[in-house]
């Protein structure tokens, strides 16, 4: 071990631009696979990366679990991110295409199936409030958006936290911190899509039928602060579900966005509709 360490020493002395990635395997070969994992530690993440990528796949995965299993999971995922590999909690064990397909199934069709059966409830909201749109046929129009400002703010927040997780850049004691960012981020964004969309409504929705009473500008209103609301819960409910998959010890990558587009839509739904139903009295 103390072999390794040398070595790290001495190739810290040069620059990034100077290290010798040959040097570098060429030193491996003569390492044990634990040694190999020290040596790697040793290395700055692009060193490391430049190191692993001319490395046999299969060695380079024996590295990396050797790594996580040493309490270095940050850095294996900093140079699993590094490299493009994907690592993923939820999937068989083994290689991609060594599993069988029905492995595969097995591991997915739980969550597959119990989404599905979640969207029903999004039918079962719409159909609550039948009476409502049946006086007002424009929320008709708009309940896409809902859906589609819903969850494509949430996944953008969660993309971004599920990078930021694999490098390493927030652990899961950063929940609060982006909870509070992701908020705040949110409420700029769902401010300026509640003008587009209550603009959207004034200007382009002058013919249809409203119910005595109501007028349009009460409508986009309506529309505006029931699309905020929703941006507002999609976005920061992105930022947190991948933090809540690490916990649970299951891949974010995998599991954040068909959770995500089931939640968002039946919550999307319940918004729309209560905060719709109740400004404008239907």
């Amino acid at each position: 071990m103390a072999v390794a360490d040398m070595a790290v020493t001495n190739l810290h002395l040069v620059s990034e631009s100077e290290f010798d990635t040959a040097q570098a395997l060429s030193f491996m070969r003569s390492l044990s696979l634990e040694e190999k994992a020290e040596f790697i530690i040793g290395l700055t993440l692009s060193q490391a990366n430049s190191v692993l990528a001319e490395c046999p796949l299969r060695e380079v995965q024996d590295i990396l679990e050797l790594l996580e299993d040493s309490e270095h999971e940050i850095r294996a995922r900093q140079i699993s991110m590094g490299l493009g590999l994907i690592s993923s909690e939820v999937e068989p064990a083994g290689e991609y295409l060594d599993n069988s397909v029905m492995s595969h199934v097995r591991e997915r069709i739980g969550w597959i199936v119990g989404l599905a059966l979640m969207g029903i409830v999004s039918g079962l909201i719409i159909a609550r409030y039948e009476d409502a749109l049946s006086s007002l046929v424009l929320l008709a129009v708009y309940m896409p958006v809902i859906a589609a400002a819903g969850g494509n703010t949430g996944s953008q927040a969660a993309t971004l936290v599920v990078r930021a997780l694999a490098t390493g850049d927030i652990g899961m004691n950063d929940w609060l911190k982006v909870v509070w960012k992701e908020f705040r981020v949110a409420c700029f964004i769902s401010m300026v899509l509640a003008l587009v969309i209550g603009a959207r409504v004034v200007m382009f929705s002058g013919g249809s039928a409203l119910p005595d009473g109501i007028s349009l500008n009460m409508v986009a209103f309506a529309i505006g602060l029931a699309i905020s609301l929703q941006v507002v819960m999609s976005t920061t409910l992105g930022g947190v579900l991948p933090l809540i998959a690490r916990a649970f010890r299951l891949d974010p990558a995998v599991l954040v966005s068909p959770v995500l587009a089931s939640v968002v839509d039946i919550t999307g739904m319940l918004i729309y509709f209560f905060t719709v139903t109740r400004l404008l009295g239907l």
